[in-house]
């Protein structure tokens, strides 16, 4: 094991815009800044307009601790941007602006150095909408080390994905995370309506080359299994603020103990410690003095 692992976020970096003003955002941005905060290599790979957004969301992302270095330029289209909705609950509703920059992430031989040196690299299926933005993901996957850990967080948004583009991407994973809501749609899409949480997962075992699935359930916690172990969780208990980037924190913590070869008893703790934390907070990248600092334990029976 290694004392520092380099993990990318790869996908969408945009504006989440509320009512009360806009966040930086995007799955990937906010995977790879809670993993920074774990203490690893968080990189982000990703695409802004040459725009005043694009230029705010560099010096934010440097305000955060993130580099640039992986984040491409796009003098034809605009930064991202989503407004976001959030009910009474902390849950929110999305419109995603559509043709942006990050639907243009472009392979670079600067990406394929990337490849080379990832540890683990988390990818969702909300940049998959574009065929060059899909064609850029699935090259780097097919790059990275082939002992890296490849997670799908599958992320449903509005209609940006296909039982084609699900299949493809579990094909490429050997890690899926997914919430409660959505492992019933994934079966749908697979023609296996109805099925059972267990059974569900099953499926994915026997027709996927998966070494870990996890499902959250919200306020409910999660589940955790591999082909031989299960772990579930019963959630941390706080006053949610909004959920916004909390899956992003949870997968964060998941695959930093991943790497650790931890428990999935430790995984599961650490995992929902993180996505807790950002749920207790506003935005989805919270100050780093207020996050949590879990003990990873690296003893498997721990």
């Amino acid at each position: 094991m290694k004392p520092k692992y380099t993990v990318v976020g790869i996908g969408e970096l945009l504006w989440d815009v509320f009512r009360s003003g806009k966040q930086l955002g995007g799955a990937p941005a906010n995977f790879a800044y809670v993993t920074s905060v774990l203490g690893d290599c968080g990189v982000l790979a990703s695409r802004l307009g040459s725009d005043e957004l694009g230029d705010e969301a560099k010096r934010k992302l440097t305000e955060l601790g993130l580099e640039c270095e992986y984040v491409q330029q796009d003098s034809q289209h605009a930064t991202g941007t989503v407004r976001v909705c959030v009910d009474a609950g902390g849950q929110p509703k999305f419109e995603i602006t559509e043709s942006v920059a990050w639907d243009f992430l472009a392979w670079t031989e600067q990406y394929e150095d990337l490849a080379a040196q990832t540890d683990a690299v988390c990818f969702g299926s909300l940049a998959q909408r574009s065929s060059e933005s899909r064609n850029t993901i699935v090259r780097f996957l097919n790059a990275v080390p082939v002992e890296a850990s490849i997670v799908f967080d599958v992320n449903l948004r509005q209609h940006f994905f296909s039982a084609e583009n699900i299949r493809n991407s579990l094909q490429l994973a050997n890690i899926v995370k997914l919430n409660h809501e959505e492992l019933p749609r994934v079966m749908e899409l697979a023609g296996l309506a109805n099925a059972e949480m267990h059974a569900a997962m099953d499926y994915l075992f026997d027709n996927f080359d998966l070494r870990l699935i996890c499902v959250t359930r919200g306020e409910k916690g999660s589940v955790l299994r591999t082909r031989d172990t299960m772990d579930e969780h019963p959630g941390v208990k706080i006053q949610v603020k909004d959920t916004v980037g909390a899956g992003d924190a949870f997968t964060a913590g998941l695959v930093h103990c991943y790497l650790r070869r931890t428990s999935l008893k430790t995984m599961n703790k650490v995992a929902n410690q993180m996505g807790a934390w950002v749920a207790s907070n506003v935005g989805a990248t919270p100050p780093r003095a207020s996050a949590p600092r879990p003990a990873v334990i690296t003893d498997r029976d721990s």
